[in-house]
């Protein structure tokens, strides 16, 4: 698994499509759940950890995230970081802030390589071997 966090609009999409120019990205503000095992890359994560939320709460959301890497360990990942700044007044917001983070964790230790996205440029801050 390959796992891209960042800000908004730091060059997360563009660093995926140039260097991994075959993957097929699907946007995780509307994509179906259920093709999981042959997407080759999720994009916009956090707003797909928003709507399993809706559906089934903040442990939901978790487990969604372990069987994304037990049914495709090949996935790339891209989502931006939302746990900075002013914390939500609206419960619901804090839930889903705590949960995209819970879930990034868990992502990013099960990753092979993870990246971070700051004014376009990507720096390593994880990588491992097979």
């Amino acid at each position: 698994m390959i796992f891209i966090i960042g800000g908004r609009s730091q060059g997360k999409t563009d660093y995926v499509l140039k260097n991994y120019p075959s993957a097929e990205i699907c946007d995780g503000a509307d994509m179906g759940i259920a093709e999981l095992e042959n997407i080759a890359c999720i994009d916009n994560f956090h707003l797909l950890i928003k709507r399993i939320m809706a559906e089934g709460g903040t442990e939901a959301a978790l487990a969604f995230s372990q069987k994304i890497y037990e049914q495709n360990p090949d996935i790339i990942i891209i989502s931006t970081e939302i746990g900075g700044g002013i914390v939500p007044m609206e419960k619901s917001e804090r839930l889903w802030r705590e949960a995209v983070g819970r879930s990034c964790c868990y992502i990013a230790a099960h990753s092979e390589k993870v990246i971070r996205m700051v004014c376009g440029i990507p720096t390593v801050i994880k990588e491992t071997a097979r």
